[in-house]
């Protein structure tokens, strides 16, 4: 299996577009740190972290005290106003956006451009073979069929998880050239406790959980890739869902109670951290993980399916 694995990772490296993709990401991280911090440059400078501190909690309050306001939410304020007043009351600055961590919270987001080129990757790594007309070739070997998709799909995990890595990398190089370093904590309401979190393990944190949905949409262009032999196909359908998929379901669920088992409501994993909300009321990350892995069951079964029992006739 290892062999297979080093062989489809070779193969993917001799690729310029995998090449071109890792250069595309560079190019992002230390374009968007430089454009960020021109941003901040020309926006003049207003109020210190304290007056903008004491701003939020007089709307907070106001907030509080509107009648009839849901459970939910006023416990959701509550918690925030707590936050202010900790922050104010023990001099605790919170990250700047105009910083080396302020710009490296926001890593997690340019992660969907991770996606997409993860499912360039996955769509093409079956498909191609179909297509370039070494299928046959590579089925000669005396390998199960099996062996060979599993090999194929562990190496699209691995280059997500690598390319992150890379971003990752360039994310802080980025930080580095353009911003300076400053002092700010986050803070998070947990158990009731306003308790200190760890940027670093936050980060890494949300990282981790974004690339759950890079590699579910991942398979899901696999599978598509695996069943209809077509890169171009598979990258199509699963852009637009990557895409779509959760506005689509956001739109659903405002009538509907199914949409909660729709995979794209259930794929953001980073909506249960901090003080996120889940995008459909009465979801939670377990539900969510228990769902994910459901559709990803289904997306291998049909994947193994199709390229162990159907005839090869490229």
């Amino acid at each position: 299996m290892l062999n297979l694995i080093k062989n489809e990772w070779l193969k993917l490296w001799s690729k310029k577009a995998t090449w071109v993709m890792v250069v595309l990401i560079a190019l992002l991280m230390i374009g968007s740190a430089g454009i960020t911090k021109w941003m901040e440059s020309q926006i003049e400078p207003s109020e210190n972290w304290k007056q903008i501190s004491q701003s939020q909690v007089k709307a907070l309050e106001e907030q509080m005290a509107i009648p009839n306001l849901p459970s939910e939410e006023k416990e959701r304020i509550g918690d925030q106003l707590a936050l202010e007043k900790h922050r104010l009351e023990n001099d605790v600055a919170p990250i700047s956006s105009n910083s080396v961590k302020g710009f490296l919270n926001t890593v997690p987001e340019y992660l969907s451009f991770i996606t997409l080129f993860t499912v360039v990757v996955a769509a093409g790594i079956v498909a191609s073979e179909f297509s370039q007309g070494t299928i046959k070739m590579l089925l000669t070997r005396p390998v199960k069929r099996w062996k060979i998709l599993t090999s194929k799909l562990l190496t699209v995990e691995i280059f997500a998880t690598v390319i992150s890595i890379i971003m990752l990398i360039f994310g802080v190089i980025g930080a580095f050239i353009f911003f300076d370093s400053a002092p700010g904590t986050n803070l998070e309401v947990l158990n009731g406790q306003i308790v200190e979190v760890s940027f670093w393990g936050r980060l890494l944190l949300l990282i981790g959980l974004s690339l759950v949905n890079v590699f579910v949409i991942g398979t899901l262009a696999f599978m598509i890739g695996s069943v209809f032999r077509s890169s171009s196909l598979a990258i199509g359908i699963s852009i637009f869902l990557m895409f779509m998929g959760v506005n689509i379901t956001y739109l659903l669920s405002v009538r509907f109670e199914f949409p909660k088992y729709i995979l794209f409501a259930n794929t953001d994993l980073s909506q249960y951290i901090g003080n996120g909300r889940p995008m459909i009321e009465g979801l939670s990350m377990p539900f969510s993980i228990t769902v994910i892995l459901a559709y990803v069951v289904l997306f291998l079964v049909i994947s193994y399916w199709s390229f162990t029992k159907r005839d090869v006739t490229a």
